[in-house]
């Protein structure tokens, strides 16, 4: 009997010397968050991203009672400020937005890329899809998807990119080869610069994001061949998806959404998810969103990691595809 006791007291005596230290860290976890949080925006200010960030960080700070404080850290097709927190301290007092492009874009074209974004980072919500879309100038010999496809068999065709290995040379590559035609890549060094030279025909068609070139297409400069979202979009309802017009299965959009260093105690990526969500629901955050182009797209922790690990796996192959070799 006594020696049962020894072994009892054995045994329990880590257990009880760990409970105090264990106790402030719950007690951390639970008050979350008890002074500013910096949430990093891997880009410039004054972009829709930015404006995104502003509005989710306006929100936070309404719900849990602190400042989230936006920071930019733009640079190096969003890497920079994505790698900033993959290294900061896993405490939820350092987040950032995250992007299509550095999360899943980034790994098929940097060979060197200074942080692993399912291994280094945690994802806590998405928040919001930007839907990648087909457009051509209105001079355009071609309507739609089928007079696109013959016209392309029919003769040569070019496209306008942002750039080698930028969102809209992966999704014309991966566009292209699922619907079996060749065309030329004209790069050029943004979509800003790019998206003069479709409107005047000196390229025939372009991948870009809907909030680029809604503004165009709504005045008469550019049509829209078809969008890369699953199903239509509220914002441009009379637009067909590629994929009903016949490219079975194709989807392309970028997306934004929060994360935060690997090693963030549950508790708060849980509180932080908790609390995009319920800013996400509010109509006047909906409208807001549909104001710069973009569709709500909050959801849970493990469903956000799943999509990224997918959108890995697309845009990798999108760039074999596309031949280009990660540099």
């Amino acid at each position: 009997m006594l020696s049962s006791r020894r072994a009892f007291c054995f045994f329990s005596l880590p257990l009880l010397i760990s409970l105090p230290a264990l106790a402030p860290r719950a007690q951390a976890q639970a008050d979350y968050p008890n002074r500013p949080v910096r949430l990093i925006v891997p880009i410039a200010a004054g972009q829709a991203t930015d404006i995104l960030a502003r509005l989710v960080a306006d929100q936070l700070a309404r719900s849990l009672g602190q400042p989230f404080v936006v920071e930019n850290k733009a640079g190096a097709g969003t890497t920079i400020g994505t790698d900033f927190v993959a290294k900061a301290a896993p405490d939820g007092y350092t987040l950032v937005m995250a992007t299509s492009a550095g999360f899943a874009v980034a790994p098929a074209i940097y060979a060197r890329l200074p942080y692993d974004p399912v291994r280094d980072l945690a994802p806590v919500t998405n928040v919001g899809l930007v839907i990648q879309t087909m457009v051509a100038s209105r001079d355009a010999p071609f309507d739609n998807l089928q007079q696109f496809i013959a016209k392309a068999k029919s003769g040569a065709m070019n496209y306008a990119s942002a750039g080698n290995g930028s969102t809209s040379h992966l999704t014309t590559e991966m566009f292209l080869h699922q619907a079996g035609v060749p065309a030329v890549h004209v790069p050029f060094k943004g979509a800003a610069e790019a998206q003069p030279q479709l409107i005047g025909g000196q390229v025939q068609f372009m991948f870009d994001a809907l909030p680029a070139v809604l503004p165009q297409v709504r005045a008469g400069k550019l049509k829209v061949i078809g969008v890369g979202s699953a199903e239509r979009t509220p914002l441009l309802p009379e637009a067909p998806t590629l994929a009903e017009q016949g490219l079975k299965g194709f989807e392309a959009v970028g997306w934004i959404g929060l994360a935060a260093p690997a090693g963030t105690p549950p508790a708060v990526l849980d509180k932080l998810n908790q609390a995009v969500g319920r800013a996400m629901a509010m109509p006047e955050m909906q409208e807001r969103l549909k104001a710069l182009s973009f569709t709500p797209a909050a959801d849970t922790r493990e469903h956000f990691g799943r999509f990224i690990a997918g959108e890995i796996g697309k845009w990798g192959q999108a760039a074999k595809n596309a031949r280009i070799a990660p540099q």
